[in-house]
């Protein structure tokens, strides 16, 4: 069994410092997948998930992160030691899944890239937890008990620190970063559909900049 080593955790805390919106971002044509990320960097946003959930996930993990270099780019969506394998060679800095296996939280505590895996109970947690792991994604949030589920973990595990993702969006990001052991938030609003489709990245970079704006406040 392998134990996380220290530096994957200093490095996970890094970037869930880094901002406090982290975008999920699902590449639907590998032409837009730079600007996209380009306008949300220019937003203010510092923290980029590119997720597998198409086959141009790895080519946008690789293309942006040659060109942004003052962004944190990482893999999202990633379920197997394989995908986990080829984002590492293509450049991603973090990795998350949306579940946790055995051979997933293993690999996390050897590879090169730190792995932010996604719980959604206490028993998920608990077996990171053996391994060294204090920084979960809960996923999916909402439908997992959203806030109110994150209050009652932070009784046994204080020591715990989460990015919720799923079911989030401006009216509730606020709700979850109001909580002690919330770093930061996860969520596709930042993105939408229409006008990543548009190619209207002014929108993508207000959307942004506005979003981090209200949350400050």
């Amino acid at each position: 069994m392998s134990y996380l080593p220290e530096q994957h955790r200093a490095q996970i805390q890094a970037i869930l410092a880094a901002s406090p919106l982290v975008p999920v971002i699902t590449i639907q044509d590998p032409a837009q997948a730079l600007p996209l990320c380009e306008a949300l960097v220019a937003g203010g946003i510092r923290v980029l998930e590119i997720t597998l959930r198409t086959e141009h996930g790895l080519k946008a993990i690789e293309q942006v992160r040659q060109n942004l270099p003052d962004a944190w780019v990482g893999a999202g969506t990633v379920c197997t030691p394989a995908q986990y394998r080829d984002v590492v060679s293509a450049g991603a800095q973090f990795v998350i899944s949306p579940g946790v296996t055995e051979a997933l939280l293993e690999l996390g505590a050897q590879a090169p890239v730190p792995l932010l895996p996604g719980v959604a109970t206490v028993s998920e947690l608990m077996m990171g937890y053996a391994l060294g792991y204090r920084e979960f994604k809960f996923f999916p949030a909402e439908v997992a008990g959203g806030t109110a589920a994150l209050k009652a973990m932070a009784g046994p595990f204080p020591d715990v620190a989460f990015c919720p993702t799923g079911g989030i969006g401006p009216a509730n990001a606020g709700d979850y970063l109001a909580l002690a052991n919330v770093r930061a938030v996860g969520g596709s609003w930042l993105t939408p559909a229409d006008a990543v489709a548009a190619g209207d990245w002014q929108k993508i970079r207000e959307l942004a900049r506005s979003s981090l704006v209200a949350l400050a406040r």
